[in-house]
């Protein structure tokens, strides 16, 4: 029976392992499609060659629909373990920002863009799941 307990705790504590593994693998990949909630944007994510770019998918707001497919981030650099720096455009006034990724968690992706890193604004966006 000691045999059986312990080769239950081994299993126990592998799966425990590939669990956490798993965790924070999918906590550092920002790829996916992602919501902006204050325009009801969706964002698609991906990686091109080594670096993060970003494509709007689908819109709320149907004025906005000729922005889909727009590329709204190329190139953005790993600057830090949840983080990626490049320039962010703006489909709104069509100026681009220089920009900061952070991925918060799993589920929460926050986006700044900043006028000479001095005057920044920014936005937790979600995932879609």
């Amino acid at each position: 029976m000691a045999g059986t307990i312990s080769r239950v705790a081994s299993r126990i504590a592998a799966a425990s392992i590939l669990v956490s593994f798993s965790t924070s693998a999918f906590a550092n990949d920002p790829t996916g499609t992602w919501v902006r909630p204050s325009t009801g944007t969706q964002v698609n994510f991906y990686n091109c060659g080594s670096k993060l770019c970003a494509r709007i998918t689908a819109v709320k707001d149907q004025t906005r629909k000729n922005t889909i497919g727009t590329v709204i981030m190329k190139g953005a650099a790993k600057s830090g373990d949840n983080t990626w720096k490049g320039d962010l455009l703006n489909t709104e006034n069509g100026k681009t920002y220089s920009g900061v990724v952070t991925l918060e968690s799993a589920n929460a992706l926050n986006l700044k863009g900043c006028v000479a890193m001095v005057m920044c604004s920014g936005e937790t966006w979600q995932r879609v799941r």
